[in-house]
């Protein structure tokens, strides 16, 4: 039984569906796979967006559902490819799980500090912090 349903008119159809909706599920995870494996994003910027815009989810519920993602070492497949490559090492690696543990710190922090907040007041901050980044990355040389 899915959790959630669909609220948005274009998607209106397709989300009668169970089997359709985890279709719809598994293509936002197969998209955030692949740029997470080429850029080192998913959660934040492909999955959140994708439930909020796609599937209607309220923001703070489609922050958790990305935070869900993260339960599983989804990301091992794709460091063991730049590993073999050698495009990584163990030294990457150490700071990888340094990283890690501070998401797991942060993401207890973001989340209560997200939920004290009004869902319009996060959604329009998530925007800014998407346009700060785009300009970031575009105007950077």
């Amino acid at each position: 039984m899915m959790v959630t349903r669909c609220h948005q008119v274009r998607l209106e159809e397709i989300c009668k569906s169970e089997t359709m909706q985890i279709v719809y599920l598994l293509l936002t995870g197969l998209c955030a796979g692949v740029l997470s494996g080429m850029f080192g994003i998913g959660g934040g910027v492909v999955i959140v967006p994708a439930l909020v815009l796609l599937f209607g989810f309220p923001q703070q519920t489609a922050t958790a559902t990305s935070l869900v993602v993260f339960l599983m070492p989804v990301g091992i497949l794709g460091v063991i490819q730049y590993y073999n490559a050698g495009k990584i090492n163990m030294d990457q690696i150490r700071f990888g799980l340094i990283i890690a543990a501070g998401l797991v710190v942060g993401s207890f922090f973001g989340s209560k500090l997200a939920l004290t907040l009004p869902v319009e007041v996060l959604r329009k901050a998530f925007a800014v912090l998407l346009l700060l980044i785009a300009a970031k990355l575009f105007f950077d040389k």
